[in-house]
């Protein structure tokens, strides 16, 4: 794992070297054990080094073939870079390293920039032809590495991270109003937008082409969430080939020179990963745990549980509630988009931990994405049910009665759920799975708004950028919910939130359920694997794991990284809160009225409504405004 960062001059002209090593410096925390640089005449290439795989000099980057006519930084790793290595030298290609990045330069020469499709793994890279005179932008499949670019005045900037492409001081700080727009409902970014206007995030799956006369981006690789056809497979098959992709996805990333361990969070996919990995490994697998001092949001004794049944090393933190305003400055410096799901917290904490004894750690991100693993699923059957129910009962008496009901502090409470489902009922049933998750409704955003900004967003709906992630008009509700979250959901809130929180300790993180191939083979599962009688979730994997797991464990509610927020804010953050969302700074923004967003505040206070969730995407906004916006004192 690495940062990259560069600079490509459309009209030819020379590169400033000195603004490519300031980009690149600001990137240390990605790579703290190195740098590197490329510069020719129209490009600047720079790169900070996480060593994982060969460790010595030869796999410094950026790293060129032969003649040195191609080019290449890479962030992430190539999986199955040792066959194709292999290949390649049987194909007369000359090695000067074991590092797995150096197959994309001989890959290159080989196929072309349609080598991309033979990849396995997680990546972000920047590719140059000198010869051809093109520069490459390449993401991989699902979104796990990221990589940001900016077209400017003859040139192109592009960089792991957001803040590098900021150091150009002709980059223009200001911000993308449909981006906050959909932030405000979503908490997180939506790309390829991003909260900065004219930076844009490479999509998943796609690469940009640069060179004289421009750049187009382009889409490579896809995946459409469709039962199979194929009847010859019963689900005895079609399990015991799940456990096997998934066995070999594990081994596949269980490769490095470094230290390595998992996350083990004490929930159903964390501890899957952990169980294979203790099948595999020769040694004890190293796992690392966070808790929390609020009993409601606490999982430590299953992950201890969980770690005692696998006999892993393992390693607990509890997250206190003394969370202050420096770390969550720094917390939102370093998601930089920025992200407001909260669980960015404890994932930060658990990295900061995981990284003094280990350089790269395996999670279980991405299972709940594509084995249907959120109630939203659930829900979805729920509202089917409810609509038989006549509107004029459902709203005038249902509602009414919900609404009433007595807040709880507990997290995402059962009163909570109850009220978000029966707003969300009420919508088509593509829009009721995004409802269910939202912050701000439309009505919510618009009151919130200073006349002058609701004028600017006008008619402008968030729903509007998400319904295309549904797929094909014929798919089922739930392979459309399934793609919606693993196209759209997954890589811009989870898979940002572990990518900035790990690399800010210099933490590589490696998701095997996000394997292409997994994900491609459980697309075309039978619903039934992931949704058994529409409310046993996950049914594939709790069923593989049966008898290798606790059963307490596989049969746990889902209670994910959920942080006390809430209560925090009312607590030890209600200074930092109220100072940051005061009238005058939130005047100054030129985006909120005062006045809705003081009653919100007011209503937590007062404990008559839980808006906790409504006031930290708030807040980490009015932060972020200061980090990177507004730079006055």
């Amino acid at each position: 794992m690495c940062g990259i960062a560069g600079i490509f001059q459309f009209n030819g002209d020379r590169v400033d070297p000195e603004l490519l090593r300031e980009m690149t410096a600001l990137l240390k925390h990605r790579g703290p054990d190195g740098e590197g640089f490329y510069i020719g005449n129209d490009v600047g290439i720079g790169h900070r080094r996480l060593k994982i795989i060969d460790l010595s000099e030869n796999g410094k980057q950026p790293m060129s073939n032969e003649d040195k006519t191609v080019w290449v930084s890479c962030n992430g790793e190539i999986y199955n870079y040792k066959k194709l290595t292999s290949e390649l030298k049987s194909k007369g290609h000359f090695f000067r390293s074991r590092s797995d990045s150096e197959v994309i330069v001989h890959s290159y020469e080989e196929w072309g920039i349609r080598c991309i499709e033979r990849f396995h793994g997680m990546f972000a890279f920047v590719l140059y032809d000198c010869r051809a005179k093109k520069m490459f932008l390449v993401r991989d499949r699902l979104g796990i590495k990221p990589l940001f670019y900016y077209t400017g005045k003859n040139r192109l900037l592009f960089s792991s991270e957001i803040k590098a492409i900021l150091v150009d001081p002709d980059v223009p700080r200001e911000m993308d109003k449909k981006c906050l727009h959909n932030y405000l409902s979503l908490n997180y970014v939506t790309a390829p937008l991003t909260l900065f206007k004219n930076i844009f995030q490479i999509l998943p799956g796609h690469y940009l082409q640069a060179e004289k006369g421009g750049c187009n981006v382009k889409r490579y690789w896809d995946v459409t969430f469709e039962e199979s056809k194929d009847n010859s497979w019963n689900q005895g098959l079609w399990l015991e080939e799940f456990d096997h992709r998934l066995y070999q996805s594990v081994k596949s990333m269980l490769v490095g020179d470094v230290p390595f361990g998992a996350f083990l969070s004490g929930g159903l996919d964390s501890s899957s990963v952990v169980h294979y990995m203790s099948q595999i490994m020769k040694t004890r697998v190293k796992t690392f745990s966070v808790g929390f001092e609020e009993k409601l949001f606490d999982e430590l004794s299953d992950a201890e549980l969980v770690a005692k049944n696998l006999g892993t090393i393992h390693s607990c933190q509890i997250v206190k509630s003394t969370i202050d305003e420096a770390f969550i400055k720094k917390m939102v410096w370093h998601s930089e988009e920025p992200t407001a799901d909260s669980s960015i917290i404890p994932m930060y904490l658990l990295a900061r931990m995981a990284s003094e004894e280990v350089k790269m750690v395996l999670s279980g991100d991405g299972a709940d994405e594509i084995l249907a693993g959120y109630e939203t699923y659930l829900a979805y059957y729920l509202r089917s049910i409810y609509r038989f129910i006549p509107g004029f009962i459902r709203t005038s008496l249902i509602r009414k009665i919900v609404e009433s009901l007595p807040i709880s502090m507990g997290g995402v409470s059962p009163d909570y759920k109850l009220k978000a489902f029966v707003r969300g009922a009420e919508y088509p049933w593509q829009e009721a799975h995004y409802y269910w998750r939202i912050i701000f409704d439309e009505n919510e955003k618009s009151m919130l708004y200073a006349p002058s900004f609701r004028e600017e967003v006008g008619a402008y709906k968030t729903f509007d950028v998400i319904s295309p992630f549904f797929g094909k008009p014929a798919n089922t509700p739930l392979n459309a919910m399934l793609e919606a979250d693993t196209k759209f959901y997954l890589p811009n809130d989870m898979l940002v939130k572990v990518d900035r929180a790990s690399m800010a300790h210099s933490l590589e993180v490696r998701v095997p359920f996000l394997d292409h191939k997994l994900v491609e083979f459980v697309a075309g599962m039978p619903e039934r694997l992931k949704l058994h009688w529409f409310f046993q979730r996950k049914f594939a994997l709790r069923s593989v794991m049966r008898g290798r797991l606790p059963r307490s464990i596989l049969r746990k509610r889902k209670l994910g990284f959920n942080v006390p927020i809430n209560i925090w804010l009312k607590g030890s953050l209600r200074e930092f809160m109220l100072d940051t969302l005061s009238p005058q700074a939130l005047r100054r923004t030129g985006i909120f009225d005062p006045g809705p967003v003081s009653w919100v505040i007011g209503q937590h206070l007062k404990g008559k409504r839980d808006f906790g969730y409504q006031i930290w995407s708030l807040l980490v906004l009015l932060v972020w405004w200061k980090t990177f916006i507004d730079l006055r004192d």
